[in-house]
């Protein structure tokens, strides 16, 4: 293969990686099988299952018949598992050996592989398929010719299962770091290989999807994603959006009588709803990170909204105070004899607030997690709802009372 048909092949990759997977797999089916192959493996595995699960029938076939039969068996294989799961990511073990064969003869039969394969370690199996250890280079380059590999292989080897979650296996991968983890079933039989690179490559795409989704733009949408494409992954939230900004709207109509006669009041309302928010993103993003990363342990939800809270209503309080002091100065340059009631009316909203900013910021991403939910997903538009009808609420239903 010249220098220019590999570039080509990396160029053809790029281009697939940029693209939602269903018009990757559109792109794919115009071009030659083998090409399509040679792009495909360069791939992060997960992203080349995403765009083999689009590809119609008659192409997928054809791009399956140019491939090795190792190889598309793998893709079927890893077909299997769920998105986000370590089986999905799997590539073929191709250096398998018995505990019977020798070094020698291990060597001999790793020639003809490494010329198109990537070796790092050899996997010694027996019969049935069950994985009993591994070999490294410097065992075939340092043993007898004569030794058999059952007796200089690494028993006990560290392997993961298939439906083992990647954010569970980036953990498990922490002290460990090596280069390829050989995959296996329930019964030890060696499914595939993951390499450490392509765990890291999907956390890490996981990772910069969260934000995108607690805003409603989903995972499947790239930079080059169409705009008739994106319009409809986007709109749906939109409206979503809407509606609940009519509900912060419906708060504001029940006060109406209260802001005709406090005018004054509207200069706050941005103010509290802004500060508010910000402390319901902030518990938010903290909860949404501990959940990625398995901070959060069974039972632990409860002490975390607590700790929000109370959080939420030392921030408050201190910058109630600030508010409060500039509306009661903003009130009496006005002549307002309620200047003193305005100021602890904005301080106590504020207080309020943010502490009801703080509780949804941690309790809505564990919520949906309970009902089986991306935690992620549009989260920050009912978090925002919350805090905007919290903000409005408190301070206008506040004046409302104390002010007569």
């Amino acid at each position: 293969m010249t220098q220019t048909t590999v570039e080509e092949r990396q160029s053809l990759a790029a281009r697939l990686k940029s693209q939602p997977p269903r018009d990757a797999a559109r792109m794919l089916a115009a071009e030659e099988p083998l090409r399509a192959v040679e792009a495909l493996t360069v791939l992060n595995p997960g992203i080349t299952q995403d765009i083999l699960a689009e590809m119609a029938p008659e192409p997928l076939a054809a791009i399956s018949k140019a491939a090795s039969p190792e190889l598309a068996r793998q893709w079927l294989r890893n077909a299997r598992f769920p998105s986000g799961a370590v089986g999905r990511l799997m590539e073929p073990p191709n250096a398998v050996f018995s505990p019977g064969m020798t070094v020698g003869e291990a060597i001999e039969q790793l020639r003809a592989v490494v010329r198109t394969a990537l070796v790092t370690y050899g996997y010694v199996i027996d019969g049935e398929g069950r994985l009993l250890g591994i070999v490294t280079m410097r065992d075939l380059l340092f043993s007898d010719n004569e030794a058999k590999l059952g007796d200089v292989m690494l028993r006990d080897a560290f392997s993961f299962r298939a439906d083992t979650p990647v954010a569970e296996a980036m953990k498990l991968t922490l002290n460990r770091h090596y280069p390829v983890y050989p995959v296996c079933d329930e019964a030890g039989k060696l499914l595939g290989l993951v390499r450490g690179a392509a765990i890291f490559e999907e956390q890490a795409f996981e990772i910069t999807a969260q934000p995108g989704s607690m805003v409603g733009v989903e995972k499947e949408e790239r930079v080059n994603t169409s705009l008739g494409r994106a319009f409809k992954f986007r709109h749906p939230w939109l409206q979503l959006n809407l509606l609940t900004a009519f509900a912060a709207g419906g708060v504001v109509a029940l006060f109406q009588g209260t802001l005709d006669k406090l005018v004054i009041l509207a200069t706050f309302l941005p103010v509290l709803a802004g500060q508010s928010g910000n402390t319901g993103c902030q518990a938010l993003a903290v909860t949404v990170r501990g959940m990625t990363l398995g901070d959060i342990r069974a039972g632990a939800g409860k002490a975390l909204v607590a700790k929000e809270f109370f959080l939420g209503l030392a921030n408050g309080a201190v910058t109630g105070v600030l508010c409060g002091i500039a509306m009661f100065f903003l009130a009496r340059s006005q002549d307002s004899p309620s200047a003193p009631l305005l100021g602890v009316a904005v301080f106590l909203a504020m207080m309020g607030a943010c502490a009801v900013s703080g509780v949804s910021g941690a309790l809505v991403p564990l919520v949906l997690k309970r009902l089986g939910a991306d935690p992620a997903t549009a989260s920050s538009i009912i978090v925002t709802t919350a805090t905007d009808v919290a903000s409005m609420g408190l301070l206008l239903g506040l004046a409302t009372v104390l002010i007569r």
